[in-house]
């Protein structure tokens, strides 16, 4: 009975991890889910399952990539609970914003402009999008996560490149036509 109570090292790396991780989860949560009060649903359900499941973590592995895999493994369950397909299942997307106050109102807009037109994309590339150019995955590190071959991981980042080219070339084409 008295090594039930004991904590293995695992458990205290995640408890210990949990709080750098959490910033970097909820930001990835809100990619996901488009809306804030959802991702905090998310990133705290993934902070959980993380502690209720710290045994499964290998002290020498990063907490932060297993995390992430719990939260993408979450949300994958939980549009499949919501029978939705192909990224049309989003709630409104309201303005998101993740202020640098370093940065002029100019950069600011512009990073708010390609936020939202990143939450606009698919799911499968909104993902790859934001592990890759947000979090600063490797391409490898992001298909593990997502659990694809590296080669889909960069087929969905092309797809999403193109678009949100097409769309800005579009709206800059729109207003130099004012």
């Amino acid at each position: 009975m008295v090594s039930f109570f004991r904590r293995k090292p695992s458990d205290a790396a995640v408890r210990e991890g949990l709080s750098q991780v959490f910033p970097r989860v909820w930001r990835y949560a809100l990619s996901l889910t488009g809306s804030r009060p959802e991702a905090d649903d998310l990133a705290q359900a993934a902070c959980l399952r993380a502690m209720e499941r710290a045994d499964q973590f290998q002290p020498d592995s990063h907490l932060d990539r297993w995390v992430f895999r719990i939260a993408h493994n979450l949300w994958v369950t939980e549009v499949r609970h919501r029978q939705v397909r192909g990224g049309n299942g989003l709630v409104g997307i309201e303005t998101a914003e993740i202020v640098d106050p370093t940065q002029d109102s100019d950069v600011r807009q512009e990073r708010r402009e390609l936020l939202q037109a990143v939450l606009h994309l698919p799911e499968v590339q909104r993902q790859a999008v934001v592990l890759v150019y947000v979090e600063g995955y490797s391409y490898r590190d992001a298909a593990m996560i997502l659990d694809v071959p590296v080669g889909t991981l960069m087929s969905r980042l092309a797809a999403a490149r193109a678009v949100l080219a097409q769309k800005f070339r579009t709206e800059k084409g729109g207003r130099n036509a004012r």
